[in-house]
């Protein structure tokens, strides 16, 4: 159904091709999972699919892509529209309509299809997806997971025989990604359709994959075999494998089912090696190791500033900063209702942010209702929920963004939607869900440059936390040439630059491989070792038992749990990590723990 012959790949004013050597094949009916690396090239071979590379993107393709015999040369995106179906990893730049009904039906009127076979194919995917109770929703209003289902059923209504989906589940709460998945088995089961997926969170589809296509790393030929023979020599592998790789279990394991059928002796000899509290739990999680300072040697010192409760008092961070009106109106627009406003401020208090009684009403839709919540310095807190619970509508009130309908929220003793923003950017900082909202220069010098001047750094601060987080990306790249997860690498170090006292991360992993989160999770250790408190709204699990030191569950815009991320964690089926679900009833969190106990 699809064939790569000798392909690559080189875009404009690229010394080396992005891809090289890819040669490989899908059979109809079978769903392979393309893995590696962030920056390796996976989304250009999704896109030499769909005929998006090279007629969209530009740049040279050498060799063939063929999809059901039709030669992507020759023919051109539309003319492949009624046989590949297409999400990338930005849902918005994918919709063309304002509703969610719209939505779904546009691809059907595109393809002419009649109007009785549109309408059963609408009801059928809003059932699907579960997206019958937004369908009248304008997709403005929707959350990014939800957007991201809607992009996805916008390309299951017109029955393509190919889909090509690029980190399907980035935005999706566990349970939602996996009917996402299951859906997809069943057209793939059911229907003969064949699926060419890439996705960073291996553990999630891992087990759904009939082959796998690795490209280890830039330029270098991709790999193809059965999931098990790939995660066994692969860079990148989901927890399950890492667990299956420190017991020397063979054959790895590629699901909690198969690891805990394999993990009685594994439970004995960690019940042996660790002691437990009285109450039978395991003992509190430890990090590896306090933090030094040692990852931001070489980055700069910020100029002196005043302290505060929070720690290092940093100046504007570029979301925030007062010096948007140099830059472009969808920067600015964010805060220009709150410059004319009198500062207001609450009795000074112990924590970085504080919200008593919040509710918060958008669109006549209640998205916040009786949020008490309080953040301390050095603390790092996780929001985690369904899609639509909430969890992003609390970080833009924490900034300033929203409004409260009532109840208080301080962050820093300011009250942040009446604080102007070159007060407030002295108490918060916000990574948003998409990176373009913060990114606006031609390349990555130039950004790091503006981020440096924007914080009062030293100049190289910036870049420098982009070497940490992003290592092997030249100043001259464009920030839109960059993949996903290293546009929102590259937003993350803009912020990071300012060290703002509390940080807002909005799922801060999307699109980030396993070394890009380590290496991101050993930066925010490092920052709320320094005092800087953390809050992240975040689906990945993993992340949040490597990190939180809390976790708040929010549903329906309330919080129905809030306690360590053990005690969270570990009593819910949808949110425990791979590690907990295996070696339950004990309460292990990580691989990290598991091999530290063992060593």
């Amino acid at each position: 159904m699809i064939r790569f012959e000798s392909v690559s790949v080189t875009y404009d004013g690229a010394a080396e091709p992005t891809v090289q050597g890819v040669d490989f094949e899908v059979p109809e009916g079978e769903l392979v999972l393309l893995a590696g690396p962030s920056g390796v090239g996976k989304s250009t071979v999704l896109g030499a699919v769909s005929g998006l590379v090279p007629h969209f993107t530009g740049g040279t393709l050498r060799g063939r892509v063929t999809v059901a015999g039709r030669d992507t040369r020759t023919h051109k995106p539309r003319e492949l529209a009624d046989v590949v179906g297409t999400v990338g990893q930005d849902p918005l730049s994918h919709f063309v309509t304002d509703t969610v009904e719209d939505e779904l039906a546009y691809g059907m009127e595109s393809l002419g299809l009649a109007p009785e076979v549109m309408r059963r194919r609408v009801e059928e995917t809003l059932d699907l997806l579960g997206l019958a109770d937004l369908r009248d929703r304008s997709l403005a209003t929707l959350s990014g997971g939800q957007q991201q289902r809607v992009a996805i059923g916008s390309v299951l209504t017109p029955h393509p025989s190919v889909l090509v989906l690029d980190e399907p589940t980035s935005a999706l709460d566990p349970a939602a990604a996996e009917e996402v998945l299951a859906v997809l088995q069943r057209l793939v089961h059911d229907l003969g359709t064949t699926v060419l997926m890439a996705e960073h969170r291996l553990e999630r589809v891992v087990q759904y994959a009939d082959r796998i296509v690795l490209l280890p790393s830039p330029g270098t030929p991709p790999l193809l075999g059965t999931p098990a023979d790939i995660m066994a020599v692969s860079p990148v592998y989901p927890p399950v494998v890492a667990l299956g790789r420190l017991a020397g279990w063979t054959p790895l394991p590629l699901t909690v089912r198969d690891a805990r059928r394999r993990a009685s002796a594994l439970r004995q000899q960690l019940d042996q090696r660790h002691s437990t509290t009285p109450h039978g739990h395991a003992e509190p999680r430890q990090h590896p190791e306090e933090p030094t300072g040692d990852a931001l040697k070489g980055r700069g010192e910020l100029r002196d500033q005043p302290q505060t409760t929070g720690g290092r008092q940093p100046s504007a961070p570029p979301e925030l900063s007062e010096s948007l009106g140099t830059r472009t109106p969808h920067r600015r627009r964010w805060f220009r209702r709150t410059r004319t406003r009198t500062p207001q401020t609450t009795p000074a208090s112990p924590h970085a942010a504080e919200v008593q009684a919040l509710s918060v009403t958008r669109d006549h839709i209640r998205a916040l209702r009786g949020i008490d919540l309080t953040v301390t310095p050095g603390e790092t807190v996780a929001l985690m929920g369904r899609n639509g619970a909430g969890k992003s509508t609390l970080l833009t009130t924490l900034v300033g963004l929203v409004e409260p309908t009532s109840g208080s929220v301080a962050v820093g003793g300011a009250v942040p939607h009446r604080t102007p923003p070159r007060d407030l950017v002295r108490r918060v900082g916000l990574v948003p869900q998409e990176p373009r909202d913060l990114l606006y220069a031609d390349t990555v010098a130039a950004e790091c440059t503006a981020a440096d001047s924007d914080a009062g750094a030293e100049p190289g601060t910036c870049r420098a936390l982009v070497c940490e987080l992003l290592p092997g990306i030249a100043d001259d790249t464009h920030p839109r040439d960059l993949s996903e997860g290293q546009r929102l690498t590259l937003a993350l170090a803009v912020v990071l630059t300012a060290r703002p006292p509390l940080l807002l991360l909005d799922e801060p992993t999307r699109g980030l491989d396993y070394a890009a989160k380590a290496r991101l999770v050993t930066l925010l250790r490092d920052l709320a070792g320094r005092g800087h408190a953390i809050v992240l709204a975040t689906h990945d699990v993993e992340l949040a038992a490597e990190l939180a030191d809390r976790v708040v569950l929010l549903a329906e815009g309330e919080v129905i749990a809030d306690g360590p991320t053990a005690d969270v964690v570990v009593s819910s089926p949808s949110f425990a990590p791979q590690v907990t679900k295996i070696l339950a009833p004990q309460q292990w969190l990580t691989v990290t723990q598991v091999r530290e106990a063992l060593s």
